[in-house]
């Protein structure tokens, strides 16, 4: 009977170990115990385009935060192309860990050159962005191709600069504005946007865009299909220039606006794809 009893302890504490063993497997190999092996989340770098400011990105923000993003959104200085771009990579100087690049409009064009010499940016995204080849410029491109409204709606204004000939800047006419940039967004918002509005100056988007980071950095392009701004057939040429994954919704060109959760699905299709 003490044998009997015995050999009963000794199975039941066998199977005791196989199921806590199990237990241990199936947590190192579940994807949340992966995840956490593939270390933090990268940084998403957000960069504003011309007209707009960093609080564009608001909505945005506060999604890839809640999954545990961390996220800079810098004042983009719009003041000419080569050095906006400095600018950004300095930002990127500042974070030690993995990066995405994520633009709008004519933040497109700064990314693209941004991102050159950082080993640590893994994706670029572009929203309602320009992703241009070297020698091109925003204008160029949003000329390239018929359904462009930017043109009419500019409204130059010069500005002073100390022992050098006057700078122009670019608005867009107040009473354009919600047409041209923001359709589907409500008129009340649009007004606001229109009086804070920051310019784009004609050198920066005049400006020759330089060496692609597109061409050794994977990118996703998120293209709105009622862009006034940049017709959508610029941005698909530009996105199957650059091998993009591109997304395609029915918004005006601000789509991070008035589509922050499609905006945020493709930042994290361009996180999962390279983490």
């Amino acid at each position: 009977m003490r044998v009997l009893a015995l050999r009963r302890l000794l199975t039941a504490l066998a199977a005791a170990v196989l199921l806590v063993a199990g237990a241990v497997s199936a947590q190192a190999t579940s994807p949340r115990a992966v995840q956490a092996d593939k270390g933090p989340k990268p940084t998403v770098v957000l960069v504003h385009g011309a007209f707009a400011d960093a609080s564009g990105f608001n909505g945005t923000i506060a999604l890839l935060q809640k999954a545990g993003f961390p996220v800079i959104a810098p004042a983009n200085p719009l003041r000419d192309t080569a050095g906006d771009a400095a600018y950004i990579s300095s930002v990127v100087d500042t974070i030690p860990g993995r990066v995405i690049l994520a633009a709008h409009s004519y933040g497109g064009v700064v990314i693209t050159n941004a991102a050159r010499g950082h080993a640590n940016v893994k994706a670029l995204v572009y929203m309602g962005a320009f992703a241009p080849d070297k020698g091109e410029s925003a204008l160029q491109l949003a000329g390239q191709f018929p359904g462009s409204e930017l043109g009419a709606a500019l409204i130059p204004r010069n500005y002073p600069v100390p022992g050098s000939e006057p700078g122009t800047d670019g608005y867009i006419d107040a009473a354009k504005f919600r047409a041209v940039f923001a359709a589907d967004l409500p008129a009340s918002q649009t007004r606001l946007m229109a009086a804070t509005q920051r310019p784009g100056s004609v050198q920066g988007l005049s400006g020759p865009s330089g060496a692609p980071a597109w061409k050794t950095v994977p990118s996703w392009y998120l293209i709105p299909t009622e862009d006034k701004v940049i017709p959508p057939a610029a941005q698909r040429f530009m996105a199957k220039r650059a091998g993009s994954k591109v997304t395609e919704i029915r918004s005006s060109h601000v789509v991070m606006i008035s589509h922050p959760d499609a905006a945020a699905r493709i930042i994290k299709a361009a996180h999962a794809a390279t983490r």
